[in-house]
């Protein structure tokens, strides 16, 4: 495994649509092995294949209940509403307020490329929305309808 270089709101790839995963090999399995290292090297809750300069369908998760793998990843439905303060690995000390939906049911395929569908709610449903925004070229900027200042202690990327 290996920590990858996350790349920032600048750089061209964080903003176009990313390309379906075809390929279920071991090539992707060392991806994402090396997402996952590099997500919690970071201390995020959640990494899409852009952020480290690749043009794939693929995001990693992990809110405190365990790293699932997300490719080719589609919601399939949402409802509720929640509005907190969301950041980005990709856009340090930038903070700001965000609508997001409290639950989601997303379709996914694993690393073997087998789908599956998880059901999401809170945390786990904000952060699914945020790095499938990144797999479609958006940054959580262009949804913040208010920026904020955060301390150290409280902060928590996405």
């Amino acid at each position: 495994m290996a920590v990858r270089k996350i790349v920032t709101k600048e750089s061209s790839i964080l903003h176009v649509v990313c390309r379906p995963v075809e390929h279920f090999d071991a090539k992707l399995h060392q991806l994402l092995d090396d997402m996952a290292e590099t997500l919690y090297k970071a201390n995020g809750v959640g990494l899409a294949a852009p952020q480290i300069g690749i043009r794939r369908r693929i995001a990693v998760i992990d809110v405190g209940e365990g790293l699932i793998e997300l490719i080719n990843p589609v919601i399939l439905k949402s409802s509720g509403k929640q509005r907190d303060v969301e950041g980005c690995l990709s856009c340090p000390d930038e903070w700001g307020y965000v609508v997001r939906p409290n639950k989601c049911t997303v379709r996914a395929q694993n690393r073997d490329g087998e789908f599956y569908e998880i059901s999401l709610e809170g945390l786990g449903c904000r952060c699914a929305c945020h790095e499938i925004d990144h797999l479609d070229g958006k940054l959580f900027l262009e949804l913040v309808d208010e920026f904020v200042e955060m301390k150290e202690e409280e902060d928590t990327q996405n």
